[in-house]
Parts: C-alpha cells; structure tokens; sequence
C-alpha cells in the first residue's frame, strides 16, 4: 500500500503507528527522528554510523532484526541461490544487509534478494556504486520471518514489493518449516518441508530441496552427504 505525497512527512502517534505496522516491538520503531520525518539519508547514516539496518516506510525508520538462526538461514538459502545465479551470469544475490530503493523515500531491506542483469541492463556501475542504495526493484524478495515482525508487517511489504516490480516473492517460516510463494497478491502457494522450491518464470530450471533448507545446523553430519578429503 503506497501513500500519496501529502500523507507523508508528518509525525505519527502511537496508534496510527500500531495500526500501520501492527503489535510491534515499540523498540523496533527509531525515534530520532521521529516518526514520520525520517528520509533515506537517515537510512544510510544509521548503517555507516551505527551499524543499525532501517528500512523506510512512510517517514518512519523500522529496525531490521533476525535471530542467529534465521540469519543462519538467510546465508544458506543466498548460497543456494548463488550455486545457480551464478555460473549462469544471470544477476545478483544480495544479503541481508542489502539495502534497496523500491521508490523515493521507500527503502526496503529484504533478507535475500535476486536482481537480474535484464534488470540492471544499461546502468553505469560506477554510478551504482555511488548510491548505498540498490535502485532497482529486485526479481525476487525473500523475507525470513522472525519472532518480531507482525502480520500487518508483512502484508504491507508483500503488497508493496508487488506495486513496485517484484515478480517472486517467498515468505520462510523457520518455525513451522514452511515457505508461502507468491506469484502476485493473490496467488500464493504454501509449501512444505517435503516439497520442492522452484524459481517459476524468475528462475526458470532452479530447484531446491526444502529438506536442504530446514535443517538443523547443529546435528552431526550426515556421512551419506559427506566428501571425503582426498
């Protein structure tokens, strides 16, 4: 859901933030500045300064948090990605902590993104480079879900990935060992930790085991899957 203009740039109360964003942690939300008058400088000075990650969202700063596992997690699910991307030249895995421009003044930070070379075709890289920013609107968005972020939340980034280009997006569920695929707004399909993980129209030919995904990190090894040094 985007805002026109002249919604924007005024101080939000707490309710109006409650019902936005919905039961959020209120240390989640940034108060200086106040909510409501943040911009995307405020986004880069937090990560250079402060080593905070903040996405933006209507003049509001949103403190960007995962657990160990889910960050665990978003490694292995990038590395899976980049095994495939990869070798085949086909764009770029950004992490983390990858910023990224969805529209002036709408800064998000998924956990794991795919931005093709079809998408950055033409663009100057050194020109990139300048821009903390990722100016483009990525192929592919994939939101590990943790303990703090909120229904609400996340319909709102779903709805707004969608609006602004997004043409994949995977929702992860750690806990209950799912993934939920969208296609659109609504089309969505819930897979489950048996099933098998396509890239569709995105990343036609991918494949991943889900089995591959939601392990356990700290169990033995399994020797079946085990090479052997030489």
């Amino acid at each position: 859901m985007l805002l026109d203009t002249d919604q924007r740039h005024k101080v939000w109360t707490a309710a109006q933030l409650a019902e936005r964003f919905g039961a959020m942690p209120l240390w989640r939300i940034v108060h200086d500045p106040l909510p409501g008058l943040a911009t995307e400088q405020d986004v880069v000075r937090l990560e250079e300064h402060e080593n905070r990650l903040c996405e933006l969202v209507d003049g509001v700063l949103v403190e960007k948090t995962m657990g160990w596992y889910e960050s665990w997690m978003a490694m292995r699910l990038g590395r899976l990605l980049s095994d495939f991307v990869d070798p085949r030249q086909l764009g770029l895995i950004l992490g983390t902590d990858g910023l990224i421009r969805l529209m002036p003044n709408l800064v998000r930070i998924p956990d794991v993104s795919f931005v093709s070379y079809e998408r950055l075709r033409g663009r100057d890289f050194d020109a990139l480079l300048e821009d903390a920013l990722m100016d483009s609107a990525p192929d592919l968005a994939a939101e590990i879900l943790s303990r703090s972020n909120t229904r609400k939340e996340m319909q709102r980034k779903l709805e707004e990935y969608f609006d602004c280009g997004v043409r994949l997006v995977w929702f992860v569920d750690p806990k209950k060992q799912h993934v939920r695929v969208y296609t659109s707004l609504s089309e969505c399909t819930t897979l489950r930790k048996s099933d098998v993980l396509d890239g569709g129209k995105v990343l036609p030919g991918i494949r991943l085991k889900l089995t591959e995904l939601f392990i356990n990190p700290l169990a033995p090894p399994d020797p079946e899957h085990t090479t052997d040094s030489p």
